[in-house]
């Protein structure tokens, strides 16, 4: 097994009582003594601060980066407006989902973030895909900052960058140190995601943890944010063999590349997932469940109906803080997605009610202006 990478605040999160497990390839941080429920409630109420500097840094430069990227992601990103952000997905040949990023129109390159478990075979894509461009993996640290009180947190430290809205990004200044925010974040939240060079990450996070309104906060309650929030998480909820369209992501591809856009497929796999979208030609769907007492139901649990019939199977599951009771995300059968239906988890030999929801649970708090 190969060594465990640390990220610029590994010493921080020892001073400060984390506990460290192997994420994605790093020492990451579960918790801190504060505990996973508490932290999560600390930032639906006020604000959580996030290390999040193991997710892949890339900066795409060459001829037309946009036109060249698109390529490789349904997304439209020729359309996307300097200073502006947009989700986007690596599809293969075969219509699945090879990762999902965050792409930035940074004037002349592009900014992209992708996932910390995909970030060589993303990188390696990349260059092969786009040989006539540079990939520049930047060595940066990235905070996110999140929950109600993260505006008045970055109106004391940075103002400026509260005039952005949700998926706007910006250079600005922290206490001397440059840094590049963006309005975004995967809690759910109104937030801003930080990054900055490496060896100021540290100064940088312990600037924000200073505000008597910041908490660290661990994987543990990022989870279940994002699981509130209706988010996916490569690997789980997304992965090669799932489609954008089982999977309740068509709003990633953009019109201009559908069939009738000014710009349609040029993507890998685009037949297939527009073909899919088109005659609406899938058999299961990703769908939230909304489940009764308080014992979570997991991923991997196998979804029935009442007549023992096999649904489908949950890719991520928990206690949800925010809504009280258990929430999961599941993929079953087109027949079983409607919401309201009732479909039964198997925990530990027992069948649980469970019942279809629309995501995300918590009502989203991003800032629009």
């Amino acid at each position: 097994m190969s060594e465990l990478k640390r990220t610029p605040l590994y010493d921080l999160h020892l001073e400060l009582g984390a506990k460290l497990v192997p994420f994605a390839g790093f020492e990451m941080p579960v918790q801190y003594p504060l505990g996973v429920k508490k932290e999560h409630e600390h930032t639906r109420g006020a604000c959580g601060l996030f290390d999040v500097s193991h997710m892949g840094q890339v900066l795409l430069r060459g001829p037309s980066p946009a036109e060249a990227l698109e390529t490789l992601v349904p997304a439209d990103v020729v359309g996307l407006p300097e200073g502006m952000q947009r989700y986007a997905l690596f599809t293969s040949e075969e219509g699945g989902i090879l990762d999902d990023l965050m792409v930035v129109n940074a004037g002349d390159h592009l900014y992209l973030v992708v996932n910390a478990a995909c970030k060589d075979q993303d990188v390696a894509h990349l260059r092969r895909g786009l040989p006539d461009h540079e990939v520049e993996v930047v060595d940066r640290g990235l905070l996110a900052l999140q929950g109600p009180e993260a505006k008045a947190v970055m109106q004391r430290l940075c103002p400026d960058a509260c005039d952005m809205v949700f998926m706007q990004h910006g250079r600005f200044e922290i206490a001397g140190l440059e840094v590049w925010v963006s309005r975004s974040g995967y809690t759910g939240e109104d937030g801003f995601e930080i990054s900055v060079a490496a060896d100021a990450t540290e100064a940088l996070a312990r600037r924000l943890l200073a505000e008597q309104e910041v908490e660290a906060i661990g994987l543990g309650a990022r989870d279940s944010l994002r699981l509130e929030a209706g988010l996916c998480l490569y690997g789980h909820d997304i992965d090669t063999t799932t489609t954008p369209l089982e999977a309740g992501l068509v709003w990633a591809i953009g019109k201009p590349r559908r069939r009738g856009g000014v710009r349609p497929g040029g993507f890998p796999g685009a037949d297939l997932i527009l073909h899919q979208i088109e005659a609406k030609d899938h058999r299961r769907k990703r769908v939230g469940l909304l489940g009764e007492g308080r014992a979570p139901v997991r991923e991997g649990a196998e979804l029935y109906d009442a007549n023992g019939h096999h649904l489908g199977v949950v890719t991520s599951g928990g206690f949800g803080p925010g809504v009280g009771r258990p929430v999961a995300m599941a993929y079953v059968s087109i027949s079983s997605a409607e919401p309201g239906t009732t479909v039964y988890a198997e925990v530990r030999g027992k069948r649980l009610p469970m019942t279809v929801s629309k995501m995300p649970f918590v009502a989203p708090g991003y800032y629009r202006g």
